[in-house]
């Protein structure tokens, strides 16, 4: 008798955590689905005749009360937004249409972020960050790509790590080539220690359907890149290098879609 309470138990508890988490899963599927971001911001913008994307997304990284890295007296979050205001400056001195995520101080949430950028059609999307290291010797400049974008059902399925399994998805090949011509232009504007374009799933990178790389503009945890980027002339250069590398990246895609011409020879 005390045995078949005690599996009854057993049973009864198993029953109640299934349906716990049934019930978590729900609420986080009901969430995803129902859920009003707060930045809904949608520019109705006519692309540009032949044009590949009508719209640079520029995502200050931080802001508000999260200030990101602080070392040596500077802040993460308004170096970024020094360079996101030169950044959509210079671009628009060239013909192209820009969106900052946040103009100024305030605090965006990264899922904002990605939603602003989905909600632009024909876009391609840049988040300016500086890294910090535990060793000071660290330096230079590096540009992230997401491996692949992240799905719906992958975002449930991350809650339930019973299920994950590893992506079959294509390689992101769009915001990878983006992060070579940024990272390219910007080592070339500043001569800053070229660390390379690195796979991350960052969130902020990762669930933006359209081009989407990361740019880690310097460390300030090494005492030259924080001398640099304390000037005004270099953080322009910086802004200069991913303009430069943001219409590079427009006008190969401009030549992929161009079809060849071929001479033939006459009847």
């Amino acid at each position: 008798m005390f045995r078949r309470r005690a599996r009854t138990r057993t049973g009864e508890r198993s029953l109640l955590a299934w349906i716990g988490l049934l019930l978590m899963a729900g609420s986080f599927v009901w969430l995803q689905v129902t859920a009003v971001p707060r930045s809904l911001t949608r520019l109705e913008i006519p692309a540009p005749q032949n044009a590949p994307f009508a719209l640079v997304v520029i995502d200050p990284g931080h802001g508000g009360q999260d200030s990101g890295t602080m070392k040596a007296g500077m802040v993460e979050k308004d170096l970024a937004l020094d360079v996101a205001h030169r950044l959509e400056r210079i671009l628009q001195e060239r013909g192209v249409t820009t969106l900052l995520t946040r103009g100024d101080d305030s605090y965006v949430s990264l899922q904002d972020r990605a939603t602003m950028a989905n909600n632009q059609p024909q876009s391609v999307f840049v988040s300016i960050h500086f890294d910090e290291a535990g060793r000071s010797a660290a330096t230079g400049i590096e540009t992230y790509y997401a491996t692949h974008p992240i799905s719906f059902p992958e975002r449930v399925v991350s809650w339930l790590p019973f299920l994950q399994r590893t992506s079959s998805d294509p390689p992101n090949l769009e915001s990878q080539s983006l992060a070579a011509s940024i990272q390219e232009s910007l080592v070339a504007h500043t001569q800053a220690v070229n660390r390379g374009t690195r796979p991350q799933q960052f969130f902020v990178i990762a669930n933006v359907r359209h081009p989407a790389v990361l740019v880690e503009g310097g460390f300030l945890t090494n005492k030259d890149d924080v001398v640099k980027l304390a000037n005004a002339d270099y953080r322009e250069q910086m802004a200069a290098g991913i303009a430069d590398g943001i219409v590079r990246y427009r006008e190969t895609l401009l030549e992929e879609r161009t079809p060849l011409t071929l001479d033939l020879p006459a009847r």
